[in-house]
This record gives structure tokens, sequence and C-alpha cells, in this order.
């Protein structure tokens, strides 16, 4: 789940309850999303983060403090928490077909959060009313689950983070829904490399910002664009909290250290940059309405490079 960068400003669009995708695959070209249902129930036993409780804004206040550098235990249940997304993750290939409502895989996800004593992060987090992300074609982020069943030739990103034993893990992985035209196939394994690149290229004494440049090179060289609007973030104990990641070139200074761990989610456009952010106050869709796709993972800095927490 990406955070918002706090100095752009996004126009916000009146679409009521509903709002068109347009794809450039002229059969997936209208699509109305309907209800979206009331959020689903977690055990009590089940451990919840503070924001469960209490209406909090997104992100933490204390941006300007210094990334943490977290300790064996906290890397530890770092490792826990992000094997558990990734595993969920990785399961929801079954449920991506032809027919089966973004509200089914919020269901399906939920469910396997639930069984594993864990809770899923997103649910109420700034108020998002459901338990994952199901971003849809020019969904760029943030999509909510609704009971629009997927239509062949769409692409969508599910986004999964869960709280275990005190810690969050966070991946995103974009998939492709029955026979994609040959632009969704590349736009998609082209920012799923973008993602591999600049991992390769982390590790202690590297600057922050080179993730960024590494990212936006490789994707221009492709034709396609980033959308700068959504950043990566530290994650631990909190959900996000420095450092900011921006996926873009940038002159942010700092530098990784080993202990750091925090997550790399870039989303890339077939067409512009700009997004709009509809009335619900988080489905972010494309203004051109182009198709984006991103991928994510958790990475974990080491003494000798880094190590991915939701491979």
């Amino acid at each position: 789940m990406s955070v918002t960068i706090k100095n752009l400003i996004y126009r916000n669009i009146a679409f009521r309850n509903t709002f068109k995708l347009y794809n450039t695959f002229s059969r997936n070209r209208i699509v109305e999303p309907g209800n979206v249902f009331p959020e689903l129930p977690v055990p009590d036993h089940v451990v919840k983060p503070d924001y469960y409780y209490e209406f909090t804004p997104p992100g933490r206040t204390d941006t300007d403090e210094p990334p943490e550098i977290k300790n064996s235990q906290d890397i530890e249940r770092m490792r826990d928490a992000c094997k558990l997304a990734a595993t969920i993750l990785k399961s929801c290939s079954s449920k991506i077909q032809v027919g089966t409502t973004t509200d089914e895989i919020d269901r399906y996800v939920h469910a396997k959060i639930i069984r594993a004593n864990a809770f899923p992060s997103p649910l109420r987090y700034g108020g998002f009313p459901k338990s994952v992300c199901t971003s849809v074609n020019n969904v760029a982020c943030h999509g909510i689950p609704d009971d629009r069943p997927l239509i062949n030739g769409d692409i969508i990103n599910v986004d999964i983070t869960v709280f275990l034993n005190g810690y969050h893990g966070d991946c995103s992985q974009t998939f492709l829904v029955g026979d994609v035209d040959e632009k969704g196939r590349f736009l998609v394994s082209s920012t799923k490399a973008c993602l591999d690149e600049a991992i390769r290229n982390c590790g202690p004494n590297v600057p922050f910002n080179r993730i960024g440049t590494v990212i936006e090179r490789m994707a221009n060289s492709k034709q396609l664009n980033v959308i700068p609007a959504f950043i990566g973030h530290g994650i631990g104990k909190y959900f996000h909290g420095p450092p900011e990641i921006l996926h873009y070139e940038n002159d942010l200074p700092g530098i990784m250290l080993p202990g750091m761990v925090f997550t790399i989610e870039p989303i890339l456009s077939l067409g512009e940059q700009e997004i709009e952010i509809l009335d619900d106050g988080w489905t972010a869709v494309t203004t051109d309405n182009s198709r984006t796709a991103q991928f994510e993972h958790t990475i974990l800095v080491t003494d000798s490079g880094v190590d991915i927490l939701t491979e």
C-alpha cells in the first residue's frame, strides 16, 4: 500500500459511486463497478493496530525523523509478517480469473489473514473500508474492492499488507486476467523488471535516490512513465514511516544502512503521469485513462546487500 507524497496536489473528481475504466483493448472499454460491501469482521483474539479503534490519518507524523534501524528481534518478526503477506499474495493467482469480483478477492485474502491469526493492515487505515487494495486497469493505486467482475483482458494489482505479532509486512503484484493484449503484458513485465533492477542497486551506503534514478531511466527506455504520486516507505511496527522512497529521479538526501526496512513499489503507466483521486478519497485513476501496473517488495538492508523479505 503506497503513501501519497505530501507536497503534490491532486484534483478530487466527484464521480459519485461509479466511474469508467478505459483500456486500449476495446472489449474492456467501459466498466461500471457496483456496490462496496461493509467491512468484514475481525475476531476478538486477533491483535489489531491502534488505528482500528480510533480513526487516524495515514502515515506517521514524525517523517522528519531518521529511518529506524531494526534490531534482531524486529527483523525476525518482520520476516514472519512479510513471509505471510507474500504467501497469501502468491495464492491469489488461483482467484484471478474472468468472472471473479474484486470483493471475492477481498474476502479470500481477509479469510487467509485471519486464519493466520494476523490482521489485514489496510482495514480502517485512514478510513480505508476493505482488507486489500485491488486496482484494475487505469486505477493506479488504492482501488476499493467491490462487486465488479474481472473481465477477459484486465490487469489487476493486488496489494496485501498484514499485521502479525506487532509488525506489518507489505507486498503487491499485478496479475493478468485471461487473454491480455501485447501492450498490457509489456507494461506488466516491464514494471516487474524495474522493481527487480532497483532492488539489485540497493545495499549499505547506497543513496536512497538511486532507486528513483534506476526506475525512471529504465521505464523511460521502454517508453513508459512513472506515476510520481505514490512512494515507497519505511515499515515495521508502523504501517508507513521514514524513509520516503521516490520512484523517479530526485535529489533527496539519505543513505541506506544495515537494519533499515522499507518498500519499493513503482507504478508505471502506458500513458501520462497524472492521476485523479475519486470522491471516495482513495481510488487513484489516470487522467488519460491509461493502464498502469505496480509491483512491490519489502526489503531489508544487510551488511552485504539486501534481503527481499516478501519474496
